[in-house]
């Protein structure tokens, strides 16, 4: 069996894990990437998607919304803006999450009016919040750009 190491998740409300893995998959603003022991130190960006945690005890999900994830060669620390366990997630979860995204999108066109940059990192956002409520399953209720 693979070797394992410390991961830990939190949120603001709550520490969500804190067990010994054998792998973590991350969401990662500039890709995903799996961190097993040894891995070499990185800290990344999340995007909202799934992070699965595999251990002796088989795999888990967790549903992320964004934060860091800092991976050292003992461990994997994640600190996400909002964390829940996959098993937890409803439509109604998803529907805030979308609502919340589409309010931070439709600021970003009007303050930013003809500066794409800012704009355009508001609509990946919201393009990451419905793919990843389509990739667990429930129904997104595609936003209008």
């Amino acid at each position: 069996m693979a070797d394992t190491m410390q991961f830990d998740l939190v949120s603001p409300e709550r520490r969500l894990a804190s067990l010994q893995v054998t792998s973590v998959q991350i969401p990662g603003a500039d890709g995903d990437m799996t961190a097993m022991e040894g891995h070499a130190p990185t800290i990344t960006t999340l995007r909202p998607g799934v992070l699965t945690v595999n251990g002796p005890d088989g795999a888990t999900d967790y549903v992320v919304t964004g934060g860091f994830a800092e991976i050292t060669s003992t461990g994997v620390s994640v600190l996400a803006e909002r964390a829940m366990a996959k098993g937890d997630m409803t439509q109604e979860h998803l529907n805030e999450m979308i609502e919340e995204a589409k309010t931070t999108y439709a600021k970003a066109k009007e303050f930013w009016h003809n500066e794409p940059g800012p704009v355009d990192d508001a609509a990946k956002l919201l393009s990451d919040m419905v793919a990843m409520g389509t990739h667990i399953g429930l129904d997104p209720e595609k936003p209008n750009f």
